[in-house]
């Protein structure tokens, strides 16, 4: 350890001063250490010069120790800054490297090199590590160019040997294109983290709303079901209460019928015993007075009970009539949510327009293309690979590959027609077999009352009333496909656990004219919310 780091080290703890005070004798010492010390003293002494001292003497603060402490450990070396390899004991701070010398200097090695006209010429850095690593391993010469040819470090003399005919740049050149270059990086890599966050932002929205709607449609269902329970109990209730006041009512009817019976049975035993009385007399004249003044010769008058019975009450429709009203209920109940989907998916309506680049020859578009309706004349259009060229189809100009959407088309009029999407890779040539298997997913009109859902196989649809304008609904990440009848506010059909991996196209076709009874264009309607 050198005599400079020694003077700052306390004689007691042997450590770098704290708190470093100064006795009247003029030795220094830890605050604390001194003062400990005398404490377990029987004499205040000096540990070093042993003076003793009559009283405790005071301490005062020894700035001058104090600052150059302050300083000493300012300079020294911490974890992960360069150390001077010159120092020995503590090792300070590195103030320069040196590639001529492969050393590094703190601020008092460091003078020769700023002061000594030999060692001026060393070229200095600031300080660095791994000092070896700098320098040519196969001409022990610093690496100052960079070989752009091979990507690689080089000293002066690998120029003129190894990278003659290459493209050789000062390493300063190289430095500053190649950190522009990450410049540019950087700038990329920032904009791709910012890019990534709005995703989560995007996403956590998502959830958020998918919580929303989440929370709204189990509050509705809970007040569907919970209506729907208070009617179950409602008609139950009537039902029995009903039944009850039949039942009432027969008991009410037999019960004065008894009384009545019990009245004309008490008058009968009344005569029957004036009877016995009579019949126990001997004496003639005495039966045959009695007979004359008492009457009793003939029963007491009395209801003729033979056609008189109480029917058990009928309960026949009573249960059913209950359920009919159930049934009623919860008709009105479903037309309410069919109600309240609708105005939920009409929240997604989309401007679809046609695309004439799509549509076959025959077909004649509206100049604002929402109208299509079959013509007699087949157009000389080009045959391109997006037109249909057998099947009287158009698709919409627009296309959607995420998401939900949602369109109206009026089908008021028609006798035949077919709607729905279609993904982008469908067979347009030739004639075609409508099916998800084959890309479509549609409803369709028949002979003006056969509606039909071109599933696998097809489903006939059982509609209440010819729907006059038809929404049609996609929901892309679901794998949903809707059609709703938009006056009733009624689902049609649904097209559910679809896989959809391409762009889908709003799909439209008038169909045939059938002699002027399905020439009624079709129309895409703006979406109104009821």
């Amino acid at each position: 350890m050198s005599f400079f780091i020694r003077q700052f080290l306390c004689s007691i703890c042997l450590d770098v001063f704290t708190d470093p005070v100064s006795t009247p004798c003029g030795h220094n010492f830890c605050k604390n250490c001194i003062t400990e010390h005398w404490n377990t003293s029987n004499r205040c002494l000096c540990p070093i010069c042993k003076e003793g001292f009559t009283t405790r003497p005071g301490l005062r603060v020894n700035t001058f120790i104090s600052e150059m402490v302050a300083h000493s450990e300012q300079q020294e070396s911490k974890p992960g800054e360069v150390p001077c390899d010159v120092c020995t004991g503590t090792k300070l701070k590195a103030l320069k490297s040196c590639l001529v010398c492969l050393v590094s200097y703190c601020e008092t090695h460091l003078e020769p090199h700023l002061t000594m006209s030999g060692l001026k010429r060393h070229q200095l850095i600031d300080p660095v590590e791994n000092l070896e690593g700098r320098m040519c391993t196969k001409h022990d010469k610093p690496l100052e160019l960079f070989c752009k040819t091979d990507q690689t470090c080089v000293c002066m003399l690998c120029t003129v040997l190894d990278h003659k005919t290459h493209d050789v740049v000062p390493l300063k050149e190289e430095y500053e294109e190649k950190k522009a270059e990450l410049g540019k990086t950087e700038a990329e890599i920032q904009q791709m983290i910012q890019k990534r966050r709005l995703k989560i932002q995007e996403i956590k929205h998502s959830v958020d709303l998918s919580e929303e709607d989440a929370d709204r449609e189990i509050a509705e269902g809970v007040q569907v079901f919970t209506s729907l329970k208070e009617s179950v109990e409602r008609g139950l209730n009537e039902l029995i209460n009903t039944i009850k006041e039949k039942q009432k009512t027969t008991e009410k009817q037999a019960e004065a019928f008894i009384k009545e019976l019990e009245q004309e049975i008490s008058e009968l035993m009344k005569r029957s015993t004036e009877v016995e009385q009579v019949l126990r007399s001997e004496d003639h004249l005495h039966l045959l007075q009695s007979v004359q003044s008492l009457n009793i010769q003939q029963p007491p008058p009395t209801k003729d009970w033979t056609e008189v019975s109480v029917r058990p009450s009928s309960y026949e429709g009573t249960v059913v009539k209950a359920v009919a009203q159930l049934e009623e209920t919860l008709s009105e109940e479903m037309k309410k949510l069919a109600e309240s989907e609708l105005k939920r998916v009409q929240q997604y309506a989309v401007d679809v327009t046609l695309d004439p680049d799509t549509a076959h020859p025959k077909l004649i578009l509206s100049d604002d293309r929402k109208q299509v309706n079959l013509g007699d004349v087949m157009k000389n259009l080009p045959d391109n690979p997006e037109r249909f060229s057998k099947c009287v189809n158009v698709l919409g100009k627009q296309s959607f590959s995420s998401g939900r959407f949602y369109f109206e088309v009026q089908i008021k009029g028609k006798t035949d027609w077919t709607l729905g999407v279609a993904r982008e890779s469908i067979n347009r040539k030739g004639f075609i077999t409508l099916s998800p298997e084959n890309g479509y997913w549609i409803i369709r009109l028949r002979n003006g009352n056969e509606y039909i859902a071109a599933a696998d196989p097809p489903v006939l649809l059982s509609l209440k009333s010819p729907p006059q304008k038809v929404g049609v609904f996609v929901d892309y990440e679901e794998g949903l496909v809707s059609f709703y009848d938009v006056d009733a506010a009624a689902l049609i059909y649904s097209f559910t656990g679809c896989s959809f991996t391409e762009k889908l196209f709003p799909f439209f076709s008038p169909c045939l004219n059938d002699g002027g009874k399905n020439s009624s264009p079709l129309i895409i309607s703006p979406v109104r919310v009821n």
